[in-house]
């Protein structure tokens, strides 16, 4: 009889150890109330008046589903993201929420929303790094209390009524255009002052002109099939007059 006492003990025993592993941690009920962490390795849980649920605390990715939101300029956009989280207190994800991965994935999809109608379409396309920022900022505030610390959002990507790309696309293409004209006008300025300086250091520098004018024709001689059109320097045409008065 005592035998079988042992025997049974020994297979209570056990049959009432539980691994945890690494990654994980225990939150250990006894008569239906918490009663502690349960650490990596083995534990014991007496049948009948304890049980436990184990915690991964590894970062999990939540992949947050395409979400419509309005901005504050009133343009329709699809938003998704990806949240990284990971969960500090094991105790409080099981017992201050009943479902942490379900409620993280409905917060954020609210939180998105809510953020993206507080900005513009161009902040939100010019500064996704600061809004994904806001974001994780509001939900770890708000898991806070679940044990859980939000260490990371990432907006992967923004989309545009189609409207609204052929709006942003001629708005972009004038914008080049403009740039475009105010860069010639700029080179044609400098181009001008050049020239005018050109011009009146030869001005002040006799037979300048005609040197200039001899160069001009030897560059273009090379090539047989140029008709050639000479121009007498004004240096020469006032020579000539001043010779015609002297008679």
């Amino acid at each position: 009889m005592l035998l079988i006492i042992i025997i049974f003990v020994i297979v209570i025993l056990f049959s009432s150890i539980r691994q945890i592993n690494e990654y994980e941690r225990g939150v250990k009920f006894r008569y239906g109330k918490f009663s502690k962490i349960m650490n990596p390795g083995w534990n014991l849980v007496l049948p009948v008046i304890e049980s436990f649920k184990k915690v991964d605390i590894r970062t999990k990715a939540v992949d947050v589903p395409a979400q419509e939101a309005i901005t504050k300029d009133n343009v329709s956009v699809q938003i998704n993201a990806v949240i990284y989280y990971k969960i500090f207190d094991a105790s409080k994800a099981v017992l201050a929420v009943e479902n942490f991965y379900y409620a993280v994935g409905q917060l954020a999809q609210t939180t998105m929303r809510n953020v993206v109608g507080s900005v513009s379409l161009d902040e939100l396309l010019a500064e996704r790094d600061k809004i994904s920022t806001e974001i994780c900022k509001i939900i770890d505030d708000a898991t806070d209390p679940w044990g859980i610390k939000v260490e990371n959002v990432e907006l992967k990507d923004v989309s545009l009524p189609e409207d609204m790309k052929r709006v942003l696309a001629i708005a972009a293409e004038a914008e080049r255009e403009k740039l475009a004209v105010v860069t010639k006008a700029k080179g044609e300025v400098e181009a001008s002052n050049n020239l005018a300086k050109a011009a009146e250091i030869m001005a002040q520098t006799p037979g300048a002109m005609h040197l200039r004018t001899l160069s001009t024709l030897s560059d273009i001689s090379g090539d047989k099939a140029n008709t050639v059109v000479f121009c007498l320097p004004i240096e020469v045409l006032e020579a000539f007059k001043k010779l015609g008065d002297k008679k």
